[in-house]
């Protein structure tokens, strides 16, 4: 496919065809020179998730302030909505009136879109209660493995039938869950809160054991919502709770999502004389590892200051540009930092000495295979970059230039090449840009906001 570029006085332009995503859907974006100002990212996704699901299990009336804006945790809601729960939104806010343990019975097929996130977790909540229902999702998510949650339910007592084994649509024939102790083959925070939603309906207790510490925004909703859980994080990490636990409503403000945050960080990191503000964002230990990896490269971050929000820690941060140095990233690294690999890579060709990725062959399994779209557009900058079955290497001090891009339907390929266009010489054209709004839709006016040229 060719996505035509139309240049025009503005230096960000959106051309939408039709009011639904589109592959002809494009952002030109030209060079800044610098990042500038102050945002503050819409609330985070993974938390959004996790309440709006732990709010329909809770009697009363849930409200949540600065909920997600994409399209992914409309899902959650539209979901919790057809299992039976009340549901108010407005704008970044919504309220829902949770049932208890026991949900209704859907009136059609739970429809999830494009959200691994909604349709791996949620079906740890559906696989406990009486009755039968089908998750279904788009053309996208059909293609995402669902055998590391298929698995463990069934070890739970859970009826499962999918798509060649493993891939939605997943047909879910629910019933009472047993505990169990379960060792993650796969690193993987919605397979453990899966698991952990799971155990809050089964019998007895569910022990979920990681090979890596994933973050922990399940344990903390629990928590939030009055279950007990234990943890242990000395070694590789493990979680367990006793099933039958009540829940109550909370009233709460979401943070704001630092994987969002993100895209904005390594901007203002790469380009000379940036001075950028992040306003009220999640700086949870589990999702941080971002800012220790950028400031070890060479950029210049401080916090300004930290609350603590029903134990998910939230700040203001400064970050100004240094002499980006280069990394290597691999091991327990790489599970923490798996959202904000696209983007590392996407500045890597700025850096002094160049990123390496390795243990990262979970991207191959995303929105898309992100290992091979992010050095498909690498390359199309003129980029040198070696591609591995599990990572990447990319080479720094190297100069790229604008060019026509694919985002392959990704919303983390689109607004992490928007970033190393910023930086690139000439304009590039982001063909299928309107994914970002899956988990950011305000991006690029955001991003235009804080860029000066």
């Amino acid at each position: 496919m060719r996505c035509e570029s139309r240049s025009g006085s503005g230096t960000l332009q959106i051309q939408r065809l039709t009011p639904r995503m589109s592959p002809e859907d494009k952002v030109v974006v030209r060079p800044a020179i610098r990042i500038a100002g102050s945002v503050r990212p819409p609330g985070d996704k993974s938390i959004s998730h996790r309440y709006a699901m732990l709010a329909a299990l809770a009697p009363g009336r849930t409200r949540l302030q600065n909920f997600a804006s994409g399209a992914d945790c409309a899902s959650t809601v539209a979901c919790v909505a057809a299992l039976g729960c009340q549901v108010q939104r407005e704008a970044d806010r919504v309220e829902i009136e949770g049932l208890g343990p026991q949900l209704h019975a859907p009136a059609a097929a739970l429809d999830c879109g494009n959200s691994g996130s909604t349709m791996r977790m949620l079906a740890g909540i559906v696989a406990a209660q009486p009755f039968a229902c089908e998750m279904i999702g788009d053309a996208s998510l059909n293609q995402r493995p669902m055998a590391r949650v298929i698995a463990p339910l069934t070890k739970m007592g859970a009826r499962i039938k999918a798509a060649q084994g493993e891939r939605p649509p997943l047909r879910i024939q629910g019933r009472q869950l047993k505990g169990i102790e379960y060792e993650l083959p796969v690193a993987s925070a919605q397979v453990k809160s899966c698991l952990l939603f799971a155990g809050l309906l089964a019998e007895g207790r569910t022990t979920v054991i990681e090979p890596a510490r994933t973050r922990d925004h399940g344990e903390l909703a629990l928590r939030a919502f009055g279950a007990e859980i234990q943890t242990e994080t000395k070694t590789r990490g493990s979680a367990s709770i006793v099933g039958g636990q009540p829940l109550h409503a909370v009233e709460a403000a979401i943070p704001g999502d630092i994987s969002s945050a993100a895209f904005f960080l390594c901007a203002a990191a790469v380009l000379p004389g940036s001075n950028l503000i992040v306003d009220e964002v999640l700086l949870n230990p589990t999702r941080a590892q971002l800012l220790d990896v950028l400031t070890q490269m060479g950029a210049r971050v401080s916090v300004l200051n930290i609350e603590d929000r029903h134990g998910e820690v939230t700040g203001t941060l400064q970050i100004e540009a240094g002499m980006l140095r280069g990394a290597r990233i691999s091991g327990a690294l790489t599970a923490a930092l798996i959202d904000e690999l696209p983007v590392l890579a996407a500045i890597a060709p700025f850096t002094e000495r160049g990123v390496e990725i390795r243990d990262a062959r979970e991207l191959r399994v995303k929105e898309s295979d992100r290992i091979a779209a992010v050095a498909q557009n690498l390359r199309r900058m003129g980029a040198g970059v070696e591609e591995l079955l599990d990572g990447l290497i990319i080479p720094g001090g190297q100069q790229l230039h604008g060019a026509e891009l694919e985002s392959a339907g990704d919303h983390r390929i689109v607004m992490a090449f928007a970033i190393a266009a910023l930086a690139a010489e000439g304009e590039s054209v982001i063909c299928g840009a309107d994914a970002a709004r899956i988990s950011f839709p305000e991006f690029f006016e955001m991003l235009e906001r804080v860029s000066e040229r």
